[in-house]
This record gives C-alpha cells, sequence and structure tokens, in this order.
C-alpha cells in the first residue's frame, strides 16, 4: 500500500491543524483511505501526516497538489515541507 509521508514544521498548530481539517487539498476525493498525524514529543511544532492509498498514482496526484498548497494558502504557516511516496514493505505487531 503507498503512503505518502509529509514532515515539516508549522508556525502555529493549532491554526495548521484547522487548515488541515478544513481539507483544502480534497483528501477523501483524492484516493487517501486513511491517514495518521503525528507530532514530534519533543518540538510541538513538527508535524507529520501519513497518507495511505490504493495506488501508487494517486499518492502522486495528491503531492501534486500538496505542493501547490505549499506554495500558496500554507506558504506561511509551514515551514521546511518534505514529501515522498513510500511503500510498506513489512508492517510487525510485536
Amino acid at each position: 500500500m503507498p503512503v505518502l509521508r509529509v514532515e515539516h514544521s508549522v508556525s502555529d498548530y493549532d491554526a495548521w491543524k484547522k487548515l488541515f481539517d478544513d481539507d483544502p487539498i480534497d483528501r477523501k476525493g483524492s484516493g487517501v483511505q486513511r491517514y495518521r498525524v503525528g507530532r514530534s514529543v519533543h518540538d510541538p511544532a513538527y508535524v507529520t501526516i501519513d497518507l495511505e492509498f490504493a495506488t501508487t498514482e494517486e499518492a502522486d496526484g495528491l503531492l501534486e497538489k500538496l505542493r501547490g498548497l505549499w506554495a500558496g494558502p500554507g506558504k506561511e504557516m509551514m515551514r521546511d515541507p518534505r514529501a515522498q511516496v513510500v511503500e510498506t514493505v513489512e508492517d510487525v505487531t510485536l
């Protein structure tokens, strides 16, 4: 299952979370089946998001939308955004 892994710092977590929840890139309509938001315990301004897709093409499509968001409305809120599409090769529960 392809996962679009996103990492960046935010200037204001609560404002960023509102933007995220408003969903300006239409996650469901873009093929996201599940997502997970993480926040650093040592740096609460650092956020990670894992978005799961059925296909790599859907993940790549949302990555393009994200790049537009980072260049536009999210530019002032998100610092040093990085993202890549990864594939889970092992998932073990201990």
